[in-house]
């Protein structure tokens, strides 16, 4: 899990502002775009694809749809879980029922053992092992958030325009190391100048900085391209 800054600061580039705020990773939202609202349906979206890495190095593909100026759509595709690994935890857990039948000569502890391998991996491709983490951001809506997991469920998260104050670059410690993630501000309702909440994006992936900039240098351009409609006559 990702620990906050504990000197509160936020990270936005090369600049750092000094306003706290409470990652809440599993804030929700019951609004999502539906099919025919969402962009891309009828539209060309120009596409590219760019290769980086996460924080422990495996490979992640991030894919950029451009559906208008107003309009991007980031997909990170994570690392599939090979068949090396599958294979190796499985036999960890066999063999491990095989010493204990031997000691205990209970054929039901093979059984059990079957049964919480399969058990354990419907569970951990349901619910943990996400293979797509999706971004969309429109700036007369809001932001789309959406994991795809290895299953086929899917889990959206949506926050209206309104409610976002910025997109930023954070500081966090991770297992005894300072690595950098992707947030967003929420407004204070109550305080014009505060914020209410913080949101991380991609925390399955967990990216390394070159690929947030990235996506940060996008997002800045939408909301820039929001604030200047909106205070336009």
């Amino acid at each position: 899990m990702l620990e906050e800054n504990p000197l509160g600061k936020v990270k936005k580039e090369n600049k750092i502002l000094d306003e706290d705020g409470e990652t809440k990773p599993d804030f929700h939202r019951d609004t999502k775009l539906s099919g025919a609202a969402r962009p891309g349906v009828g539209e060309a979206a120009m596409e590219d694809e760019q290769s980086f890495s996460d924080i422990c190095g495996g490979r992640l593909a991030l894919q950029r749809r451009c559906y208008s100026p107003s309009c991007l759509e980031f997909c990170l595709s994570c690392p599939r879980i090979t068949l090396r690994s599958l294979t190796a935890v499985t036999c960890t857990v066999w063999l491990a029922a095989y010493g204990l039948f031997t000691l205990c000569e209970n054929s039901m502890i093979l059984s059990a053992a079957i049964f919480i391998t399969l058990l354990g991996l419907l569970g951990y491709l349901h619910f943990v092992k996400i293979d797509h983490e999706t971004l969309l951001i429109i700036d007369s809506l809001g932001i789309q958030m959406t994991s795809s997991y290895a299953s086929g469920k899917e889990s959206t998260t949506f926050i209206e325009m309104g409610e976002v104050k910025d997109v930023v670059i954070n500081e966090a410690i991770y297992m005894q190391k300072v690595i950098y993630y992707l947030c967003i501000l929420l407004k204070d309702p109550v305080e014009p100048h505060g914020i209410s909440q913080v949101v991380p994006l991609f925390q399955s992936a967990k990216p390394r900085l070159d690929c947030l900039i990235e996506v940060y240098r996008s997002c800045q351009d939408i909301l820039a391209h929001q604030k200047a409609t909106s205070t336009s006559p």
